[in-house]
């Protein structure tokens, strides 16, 4: 009976690159499978999912901005209103 570690040792190096390129092809095609991206829709619905995730950074992007916007205008508001108050006082 032949062991495997032989059986390795008669295989050519283009025997095992083929067999590598198999196993590789293979193992990427169920990997695919695996996360439902295996029909002829995949390649519309990783476009897909790539817009919502460009639009999902947008929308972080804006409501960081929004925020400190707000927080500005409100530190603004306060000073203002503070020196207003102060100022009504003394007159």
């Amino acid at each position: 009976m032949n062991s495997p570690i032989l059986a390795v040792r008669n295989i050519s190096d283009e025997e095992l690159k083929s067999m590598l390129h198999e196993a590789a092809e293979w193992g990427a095609k169920r990997a695919l499978a695996d996360i439902g991206l295996h029909d002829d829709e995949a390649g519309s619905d990783v476009k897909e999912l790539r817009g919502l995730l460009e639009t999902w950074r947008d929308a972080k992007r804006t409501a960081f901005r929004t925020t400190i916007s707000w927080l500005t205008k409100g530190f603004l508001i306060m000073i203002i209103g503070s020196v207003w108050f102060y100022a009504s006082k003394k007159g």
